[in-house]
């Protein structure tokens, strides 16, 4: 696939354009660990960060913590400036939106990273004003895998799936899952390895890198 071959390109935030670094992590979930009397290992921190263990809720539930609780926590803790200082763009998703804008269509986000969090990394990043659209998930948009967030994200961008052709890239189950809900072909990048994960992810289109849809072979 290139995308070229689509009129409109769909991408999620966190682990696919972008990332935050370990530190930063760390810190997150020590503070939450504060707020909810119970210590998250690194390797719970990781998995419950980079959504490794299949959805977050099940995970949580999993290691024995009350996913009602731990949500709140979490968002109350995280600093926007703080986040936004440590993330990156990866080097990658830089030069796929480049090739993106070179093909044009509209452009959009589809996160579950909430916009007092959003909005400061898309600045700091260098992506403020470069897409059409930016959904961050809530209770009201609904969440990944639900189509929902990413249908109200095409229809900011005036697209249907029925008469236009799109795609979703995304890190995680719940994004592949997300874009074949709502009818789109799917995109997973495979950031942190099979190995790691424990599982393949399935998808249209399996990537290493995105540099793969930048120059398809």
């Amino acid at each position: 696939m290139r995308p070229a071959d689509y009129d409109f390109h769909l991408f999620d935030l966190d682990g696919t354009l972008v990332d935050a670094e370990w530190e930063y992590t760390r810190t997150v979930f020590d503070r939450v660990g504060d707020r909810l009397g119970r210590e998250f290992s690194d390797r719970e921190a990781y998995v419950l960060w980079h959504g490794l263990g299949g959805p977050r809720g099940e995970t949580l539930r999993e290691i024995g913590v009350d996913p009602d609780a731990f949500w709140p926590a979490f968002h109350a803790v995280e600093d926007p400036v703080a986040r936004a200082e440590a993330t990156y763009l990866h080097d990658d998703a830089a030069r796929l939106l480049d090739r993106v804008a070179e093909v044009g269509g509209p452009t959009g986000v589809v996160t579950h990273c909430q916009e007092f969090l959003a909005d400061p990394v898309l600045d700091r990043v260098g992506l403020d004003g470069r897409f059409d659209a930016v959904v961050c998930c809530t209770d009201e948009t609904g969440w990944k895998p639900d189509p929902d967030p990413i249908e109200a994200a095409m229809e900011s961008l005036g697209v249907d799936p029925g008469r236009h052709r799109g795609y979703y890239v995304g890190d995680g189950e719940s994004d592949v899952a997300a874009a074949w809900n709502a009818g789109l072909d799917a995109v997973h990048v495979e950031r942190v390895g099979h190995e790691d994960r424990g599982r393949c992810v399935l998808g249209d289109r399996r990537v290493g890198g995105l540099d793969e849809l930048v120059d398809p072979t």
